[in-house]
């Protein structure tokens, strides 16, 4: 019996019988920009399908040139076109999978110079304004959807999916927010609806019965001037009579206030508004949005909230997701952390998108499974991020491997990461463990090695990841009881009292605050719907309520030397919330702050040309980080050319990214 009957269950969708209920969900990648794209994409999506997902959606591809999200954007919409894709499609068919050719008119987001979308709306996460599309340029916009759908057919695809959600062109005709023409596309909601149904139709027609078409629609668009519940529904139910088979859920707009995928997000925070539309329309249904355990996979299609769950990060994160969970092998799974990091925050800077706790994702061509040419024996010092990556990835490539850690049990800074509201490194540390468990790597735990040793032990390669130290600033005081390293509060092995001052407004600053300023637990049963200002319900304006105040137990202030805006080096996805975070819980952030003295009344600071002293019952540093490599030099001395990696190479707040990152690399550089 499985662990997870109705995930493992086969489902009819459309002419398609689908083997389980995973879906792999579109996400932008960038792979196609890259002179090898097509074969990175195949080898990147082939292996979501030997892992055993269902369907596979790719990333969004414009149907015209008007719709590129940018310059280098995929398009197909030309013939010539099609050979690249068949690269894709046939190495996903050969791998035993489906997939389906996401197509995305990006309108108002668009990022380069000639935008168009429903009206002249400029969108307030974008400088650039865009040109209303003619009555006439709308018709031609539905039959260039059908005409890419009808490519996708002609290149293998064995479906497409319409994406009519998160604020991109479809969306932008459906709300009044961003749709104010007076043609027969405006006004009425019967109007706005025009556009996304007449698409649909035109696309059935094009590409015939047994072509799957699912359509992506927002089950809460959260942004005023957005559709409500009801509204959401008649669309649902339009959809469904225009042919759609099966209706993929989004949530929110790209420009919504609330965050829908971030780490702070509960998990299926948004199944409610899944389960509205389930009952609106008698076609499969799929939930999606921080859905990452086939625990609460199943859990949802038990209930009833959905018929398929759309994973799209988690098979990021780990690619055969499906074929661990319907083996018993749930534990091995390595679990997306909804950090952003890797995949989101790439692409905001024009990057591939990877994976923070799986580099090789994207990168499967340049970094492929297999041994290496000669077995070396290694020794790795340091169990944290970065030495358990490269521990067990040098493990995988044929390596004798012995991994030594000084504390008693393994994770390093992901144990005190871990301990933030909403971040998620406990499951990347009982990951870890799981795959230390199926390994021949030697622990050697609550063993601090010395280069005596390391030299005894003949190693052909010795690698460094033994992390960081809290950096002490030189403030007179520093030693003062008063006076906390962060690593003590988030162990838990001090508690801050009721008035604190944070020194470091960094990513452990904010992190730190977090934790601090944490609503006490009767507090915190409004929820993260309420707190953030969404109506259970649906039928406010797009979704929306007014935001439940939240109330810290501490009253907190943080501080930085810098003169730059606060929270500058926060994640380009997360920071935003985590800001609006503290903002509501009411802790200040002052900037152009130097540190006088700490003593036993508080701490002495000045700022904007004046003394204060903040009474506060302690202060907590966030100031940094120092590697820990001394043990290099004393390798050096002895002869042995030590690789250092993570913190110890060098330091850079807590940074699991590039520890990770850096950790894998090296295991195949050996």
């Amino acid at each position: 019996m499985s662990n997870y009957p109705h995930l493992f269950q086969p489902l009819r969708a459309g002419r398609l019988t689908l083997k389980n209920r995973i879906i792999m969900g579109s996400m932008h990648t960038r792979l196609e920009a890259e002179p090898d794209g097509s074969a990175r994409a195949a080898a990147f999506y082939a292996e979501r399908a030997r892992g055993g997902a269902a369907l596979i959606v790719t990333g969004g591809y414009s149907p015209d040139a008007h719709g590129l999200l940018e310059a280098d954007a995929g398009a197909l919409d030309h013939p010539h076109k099609v050979a690249e894709h068949r690269v894709v499609t046939d190495a996903v068919h050969t791998a035993g999978g489906l997939i389906c050719l996401q197509i995305l008119h990006a309108g108002r987001y668009a990022k380069h110079d000639n935008p168009v979308g429903a009206s002249d709306i400029a969108s307030p996460i974008s400088r650039r304004k865009p040109r209303a599309l003619s009555t006439a340029e709308v018709g031609q916009t539905v039959a260039s959807f059908a005409a890419c759908a009808a490519l996708a057919r002609e290149a293998g695809y064995d479906g497409v999916e319409i994406m009519g959600s998160e604020g991109y062109l479809i969306s932008q005709f459906t709300a009044l927010r961003t749709n104010n023409r007076s043609d027969r596309y405006g006004g009425p909601l019967e109007n706005r609806l025009r556009f996304p149904l007449e698409i649909v139709r035109a696309t059935r027609a094009r590409v015939g019965a047994d072509f799957l078409i699912l359509f992506r629609m927002s089950a809460l668009d959260l942004v005023e001037g957005g559709l409500n519940a009801e509204e959401t529904l008649q669309l649902a139910r339009g959809l469904e009579a225009a042919g759609v088979d099966v209706l993929d859920t989004g949530i929110g707009w790209h420009e919504a206030r609330v965050p829908t995928i971030a780490y702070m997000v509960p998990r299926a925070a948004w199944r409610d508004a899944t389960a509205r539309i389930k009952s609106a329309v008698s076609i499969p249904v799929v939930a999606t949005n921080r859905i990452n355990t086939p625990e609460l996979a199943e859990e949802l299609l038990r209930d009833g909230v959905a018929d398929l769950v759309s994973l799209a990060r988690p098979l990021l994160a780990d690619a055969a997701f499906a074929l661990k969970a319907e083996q018993g092998r749930a534990a091995e799974i390595n679990t997306c952390v909804a950090c952003n990091q890797g995949c989101l925050d790439y692409l905001f800077r024009n990057k591939v998108a990877s994976c923070m706790v799986n580099p090789r994702a994207c990168s499967e061509t340049l970094y492929p499974e297999g041994k290496a040419r000669r077995a070396k024996r290694v020794a790795v010092v340091g169990a944290g991020a970065a030495g358990l990556a490269c521990a067990i990835t040098a493990f995988e490539r044929g390596h004798s491997v012995t991994l030594y850690e000084a504390q008693e049990d393994i994770g390093g800074q992901l144990n005190l990461a871990k301990q933030v509201p909403g971040k998620e490194f406990a499951e990347t540390l009982r990951y870890f463990r799981a795959r230390l468990g199926n390994s021949s790597v030697r622990l050697k735990a609550g063993h601090r090695a010395d280069a005596d040793e390391l030299a005894r032990g003949a190693y052909d390669a010795v690698v460094l990841a033994s992390g960081v130290r809290p950096r002490l600033p030189d403030i007179p005081g520093i030693d003062h009881p008063k006076v906390l390293r962060y690593d003590e509060v988030l162990s838990g092995a001090k508690v801050p009292g009721a008035r604190v001052a944070i020194i470091g407004a960094g990513g452990i600053g904010y992190d730190v605050a977090e934790y601090l300023s944490e609503p006490r637990a009767e507090a915190k049963a409004a929820g993260f719907l309420e707190n953030w200002g969404v109506d259970p319900q649906g039928m406010g304006d797009g979704g929306l309520a007014a935001p439940k105040p939240e109330q810290s137990p501490r009253a907190i202030v943080m501080l930085q030397r810098r003169h730059t805006p606060p929270g500058k080096t926060l994640g380009a996805t997360t920071g935003w919330a985590l800001r609006m975070t503290l903002a509501r819980r009411k802790v200040p952030v002052l900037s152009s702050v130097s540190y006088q003295r700490i003593d036993d009344a508080g701490l002495y600071i000045e700022h904007e040309g004046q003394v204060k002293l903040l009474e506060v019952d302690h202060v907590v540093l966030c100031a940094g980080q120092e590697p820990v490599n001394e043990l290099r030099a004393e390798l050096a001395a002895k002869g042995i050319d030590a690789v250092a990696i993570g913190g110890a190479e060098r330091a850079e707040e807590i940074d699991a990214l590039r520890a990770i990152e850096q950790g894998m690399k090296v295991a195949y550089a050996l």
